[in-house]
């Protein structure tokens, strides 16, 4: 008898095949039909190819670029003060295809129709293959509105800022045809709360918009510290105000910009965060003095709906991987996608992750008319909206995904783990769940309009009974004022959940629709794979499964 006959224990049986090289664009039937819906059909070709890209090449190198994480060097090997982050070169491969294909400039470059939802696009699936270069991307696309609001420095900068060209060199803005920027806004003492930040804004010669000033100070998070170029906040003596903070002086120096440390985080891993000190650090004062806040909304607002993007899509990769997985894997001689009660899950997960981007694209398409006071207002309502709800939803919806996995889901291999951690960040960056769901009671009480513009939108439920139940308690609960802020919470998620019902009946896949409202404003359960009797799970598991092509 030869021992080594026994070598081979087994060979390898009832695994799904590789999803390496799904086009993630082709492979999703909900997001082909959003994009259309809303106005984005003209960029299939543009998205169809970014979507072989996310699926494929860039899929490895998010891989890659968060086994690899960021090195902070603080000095040169002769001594001096350097404050450099190096990345791997996946990173980079990340960064430079996303900006070729305009993830942060497509809406400003090429301002039509659409242009908002095919970007939206664009990002959900640069997201699926790598989440953490979003946080770069989006801060760039977001700066855009508020440097237009200081005209001398959008004209130096604004060209770069909108460049389809990636430059990671360490050198000064003028000697690169494409920049990135940052933000650098919290602080220890404040956090959410900037008013409370302490560094100072002193001015270099005169003072006022677009003049020099020099900051001293600290910023607790500043995202991306390899950017060229932060927008921060700090205190004059007319109050805070919003400053566009290089990282080279215009003499090609290094600014006084000092890393203190990377922030060790629970996700996000390939992208730097880090601690920072400014000591003396030249910067131009970007819109009116002493009013910081409102300058730099017009960027929170669109890294908030960028939040709104990036969970949907950390979902929608969840849920391919998920669907793929059980419709391969045979348990008891049957395929885990025909057994019922995973079919109830899987369905669950497909409502999730569709309504979220349903949510998601209606926001792009009213980005798209900004003219339009009712669309402005949607927009305004709807981003805090949709932050809160969609970024509250992905981490339990991720983890059920993963379960439906079993142990494949939960090892290093898969990138199920890499989603879960990703998820809670875009709950908590740019104001956690209390801080969106105040602001939807702030735009409620500054504009009573955006009420009125929700409830047109609402209509009368178009038709459905629970969802016409489920607005007319809407409306009683704005009617009582009392303890509202204590309610918010509750408020806030009645009107992201009326609305997606209102956008998948509006679609018309009834199937989809029907689902939905009987789980989430019907008899539904409490936790996913709880779909109530009558919902057709086959038909729903069917349309979520990633098909090749």
């Amino acid at each position: 008898m030869n021992p080594s006959q026994y070598a081979e224990t087994h060979e390898v049986s009832n695994q799904p095949p590789s999803l390496d090289g799904l086009n993630l664009w082709r492979a999703d039937l909900a997001l082909q039909q959003w994009v259309d819906r809303y106005g984005g059909g003209w960029a299939h070709e543009r998205i169809d190819q970014y979507g072989a890209l996310a699926g494929g090449s860039l899929m490895a190198a998010g891989f890659l670029a968060n086994r690899n994480k960021p090195q902070f060097h603080s000095h040169d090997r002769y001594g001096h003060r350097i404050d450099l982050v190096e990345f791997h070169p996946a990173w980079h491969e990340l960064m430079s295809t996303a900006i070729a294909h305009g993830l942060p400039s497509l809406p400003w470059t090429d301002p039509r129709a659409g242009a908002h939802v095919a970007r939206a696009a664009l990002a959900y699936l640069h997201f699926q293959a790598e989440a953490g270069s979003g946080c770069p991307l989006t801060m760039t696309f977001a700066s855009a509105p508020a440097l237009r609001l200081q005209p001398d420095l959008a004209e130096r900068w604004l060209p770069k800022v909108l460049s389809t060209v990636y430059d990671p060199r360490n050198v000064g803005m003028a000697h690169k045809a494409g920049v990135t920027l940052g933000m650098a806004m919290t602080e220890k003492q404040g956090g959410t709360d900037v008013r409370a930040n302490t560094t100072r804004a002193y001015a270099v010669g005169a003072h006022g918009p677009g003049q020099a000033y020099e900051l001293v100070g600290h910023k607790w998070f500043c995202s991306a510290p390899m950017c060229d170029a932060f927008l921060t906040l700090a205190q004059t003596d007319k109050g805070l105000s919003c400053f566009l903070l290089p990282r080279h002086r215009p003499d090609d120096t290094r600014n006084e910009f000092y890393i203190q440390r990377l922030k060790d985080k629970l996700g996000n891993s390939s992208n730097a965060s880090c601690e920072v000190e400014f000591r003396g650090a030249l910067a131009w004062m970007i819109g009116e003095e002493g009013r910081g806040v409102p300058t730099i909304i017009e960027m929170v607002a669109l890294t908030r709906f960028d939040c709104m993007i990036g969970s949907s899509a950390l979902m929608r990769q969840a849920l391919t991987q998920a669907a793929h997985h059980c419709g391969h894997r045979s348990v008891g001689g049957r395929l885990l996608s025909e057994q019922p009660l995973m079919q109830n899950v899987l369905a669950d997960l497909a409502l999730e992750s569709e309504a979220a981007l349903a949510l998601t694209l209606r926001t792009a398409r009213a980005l798209d008319h900004p003219d339009s006071p009712h669309e402005a207002r949607f927009a305004r309502l709807m981003t805090a909206v949709g932050k809160y709800w969609i970024c509250k939803r992905a981490p339990a919806m991720i983890n059920e995904a993963a379960e439906c996995m079993g142990g494949a889901g939960y090892v290093e291999d898969s990138i199920l783990p890499r989603l879960y951690r990703e998820a809670p960040v875009n709950s908590t960056w740019e104001g956690s769940g209390n801080v969106q769901c105040l602001d939807v009671l702030r735009a409620l009480s500054k504009e009573p309009e955006v009420l009125d513009s929700l409830f047109a939108e609402l209509g009368d439920g178009h038709g459905h009974p629970l969802l016409a139940a489920h607005i007319e308690r809407l409306k009683q609960s704005f009617a009582d004022a009392g303890d509202i802020q204590y309610r918010a919470r509750q408020l806030t998620e009645d009107i992201a959940l009326g609305v997606q019902a209102r956008l998948l009946l509006e679609a018309g896949d009834t199937q989809v629709s029907d689902g939905f409202i009987a789980s989430r404003l019907g008899q539904g359960g409490r936790v996913y794979g709880t779909l109530p009797r009558g919902v057709d799970a086959d038909y729903l598991v069917r349309r979520a499964m990633p098909l090749w092509g």
